[in-house]
């Protein structure tokens, strides 16, 4: 009998007695109580825990490779991970196959695809297809931003609610953060469709769509800045630098007679707060102080 129908059953309770003797067969069946029995363990006020999380991790990773494949045995590593902060949110619904990969803030991830495409998600972003229906039709869900190394095939469509982003196969990188979508292209040929517009991008061009602005140009790097854990910016409002910052750095910025319209160009590195801080204020003329852990106020350098 199929793995993955038999999972399902059993996850539900729903085996028959010929079923659970063909499950228990199943040449995993100790690696899935191994799992669960795992999963019971962790109590809550175990959930900050790095050495419990650790300790679940090394279990769990035995033979697992850097680039993440989501498998049939998927939904049982969500029930172990429900018990655990601190890590990407994976869901798996079952009955439709709809696969759905989120981020939490200063986290990045790569999954593979059904056709061996490549999705890199950057920090607090979500990705969402689906499994069954992916052979016939290369569709995937973005709220955020992700960088897609697209298999050639068959038409592969990214949507957003600001926009469709549409290619066969080539390298792109789209962000959409509230009404702000920007597109761009590393290889090959992109096709973008707003409610406004439909507009083909080659390798090296991009476009932004901000404010009920439309903005052309040309890209200054060969992959998107950020897969080197680097967010750079070209004349946008601080407003933006501000949210990939709190993005990032998982922390929260108040501006204190600041315009959050003061446009910047420049960028911050991932792993250092205090650097990433200075390389925002300094070119700006303004200052910051910690309030707190995770609250930072920016006000200007002469207050």
């Amino acid at each position: 009998m199929d793995k993955e129908y038999l999972t399902e059953k059993w996850l539900a309770n729903q085996l028959t007695e010929k079923e659970l003797k063909a499950f228990e067969a199943l040449e995993d069946y100790p690696q899935l109580i191994a799992i669960l029995d795992n999963a019971q363990q962790f109590k809550a006020s175990e959930f900050s825990s790095v050495s419990t999380f650790d300790t679940f991790q090394n279990r769990l990773k035995t033979n697992q490779k850097p680039v993440r494949k989501l498998s049939w045995i998927k939904p049982l590593l969500r029930i172990a991970s429900v018990f655990v902060v601190g890590i990407a949110i994976y869901s798996i619904f079952i009955f439709n196959n709809t696969i759905k990969v989120q981020t939490i803030a200063g986290e990045k991830i790569e999954i593979e695809l059904p056709d061996a495409s490549k999705v890199m998600v950057n920090a607090q972003s979500e990705v969402k297809y689906s499994k069954r229906k992916w052979e016939q039709k290369r569709e995937i869900n973005l709220v955020g931003e992700a960088f897609f190394t697209v298999a050639k095939g068959s038409t592969f469509d990214v949507i957003t609610t600001e926009g469709i982003v549409t290619v066969v196969g080539t390298q792109f990188n789209v962000k959409q953060r509230d009404a702000f979508f920007e597109v761009t292209c590393y290889e090959g040929i992109v096709n973008v469709r707003t409610k406004t517009l439909s507009e083909e991008l080659r390798a090296g061009d991009n476009i932004r769509f901000s404010e009920g602005k439309i903005i052309q140009g040309q890209n200054t790097s060969e992959y998107p800045t950020w897969l080197k854990n680097i967010s750079s910016f070209h004349r946008m409002p601080i407003s933006h630098v501000i949210a990939e910052l709190e993005r990032q750095y998982s922390i929260k910025i108040v501006l204190d007679q600041v315009s959050p319209e003061i446009l910047f160009t420049g960028g911050f590195i991932h792993n250092n707060l205090d650097n990433a801080l200075k390389s925002v204020t300094q070119p700006l003329n303004l200052k910051y102080r910690m309030d707190g852990s995770t609250n930072v106020i920016l006000y200007p350098s002469e207050k």
